[in-house]
């Protein structure tokens, strides 16, 4: 098989084993797309640090509400677990809340990589290529070297757009997603954050702009 890996493939793996794309990919490709080989090929790696967790139904967990800066910022996120039991436990509750805060301080698009549509990513590529392209530091570079500096600003933008791929606010040397695999290290269920919403008091309305001055000539009845 070619190194043109279903981008469904790789997600569906990365489910299974909470390995990373890339390795995913790469396991994928060593194992020609068949799914069991690339698990163990990946567990041999020490990369499928869920032992297949992911694979498992996560219909259990919490819908949590969070609400910020006074009534200005609202968040609504759930997050699913395998037990009620897991879901009750105040080390799942305190994640979700963390999770819910997140949100809020750091505006996330998509929950993962994964979960980026492509156009979305073509467009960040080609504006990110043409900053390279314009920086003076960059004349008469290679093309090989303008890519790896897409690369990297693609690579910054995940880490704004994705909550998964997001420093976590309480501790900048962890990404939230390193937090979920914590506690599914430490439950041993699979953890996962399905799906959430922001909400900002008036975004999206046009504000009334006012002229003051006009106003007050409007009230005394001057031209």
């Amino acid at each position: 098989m070619s190194n043109q890996i279903p981008s469904t493939a790789i997600k569906a793996l990365r489910e299974k084993t909470g390995a990373g794309m890339m390795e995913c990919k790469s396991a994928l490709v060593e194992s020609a797309g068949d799914e069991e080989k690339a698990i163990e090929i990946l567990r041999k790696r020490g990369l499928a640090t869920a032992s297949k967790k992911s694979g498992r139904v996560a219909a259990e967990g919490l819908v949590h509400a969070y609400i910020h800066a006074g009534g200005k910022i609202g968040v609504l996120v759930e997050v699913n677990c395998e037990t009620d039991f897991t879901g009750r436990s105040e080390e799942f509750r305190t994640l979700v809340h963390d999770i819910s805060m997140q949100i809020a301080a750091a505006e996330p698009r998509f929950i993962a990589k994964e979960d980026v549509p492509a156009a979305v990513l073509d467009k960040e590529r080609e504006i990110a290529l043409e900053q390279a392209r314009l920086d003076p530091k960059n004349e008469n570079k290679p093309p090989q070297v303008l890519e790896k500096i897409v690369e990297g600003r693609v690579a910054k933008f995940y880490q704004e757009a994705c909550l998964m791929e997001q420093p976590f606010i309480r501790d900048q040397n962890k990404t939230v997603g390193d937090l979920i695999r914590q506690l599914i290290q430490n439950t041993g269920e699979n953890i996962r954050v399905r799906r959430f919403e922001r909400y900002k008091m008036g975004e999206g309305l046009e504000k009334r702009v006012s002229d003051l001055g006009a106003e007050v000539k409007q009230l005394l009845g001057s031209d």
